[in-house]
């Protein structure tokens, strides 16, 4: 079982986590002026890389908590967990 370490619990296993996808995506400020094609950019593409990825994670069924994690998606290392607000680990 994959064991994800979480900011404010530490390690547990990864049954008690959400994914929440890509982090750091900012929101347009006004959602009602952009156009369409821009605000569909926006929901639905994400990058998606082979990698280190930045995401964010939910810890559900533990502390309810949102972070923020890097993670190698070619082997689901968890290279660094933050807290949001947090800058992004080099």
């Amino acid at each position: 079982m994959l064991l994800i370490p979480c900011p404010y619990c530490g390690e547990r296993p990864e049954l008690e986590f959400t994914h929440g996808g890509e982090a750091h995506l900012i929101r347009p400020s006004s959602p009602a002026q952009v156009d369409d094609e821009t605000w569909g950019r926006f929901l639905y593409m994400r990058e998606n890389l082979k990698g280190v990825y930045a995401e964010r994670w939910r810890h559900a069924r533990g502390c309810g908590q949102f972070f923020n994690a890097l993670r190698d998606t070619t082997t689901d290392h968890f290279v660094a967990v933050y807290k949001p607000g947090e800058p992004k680990p080099p």
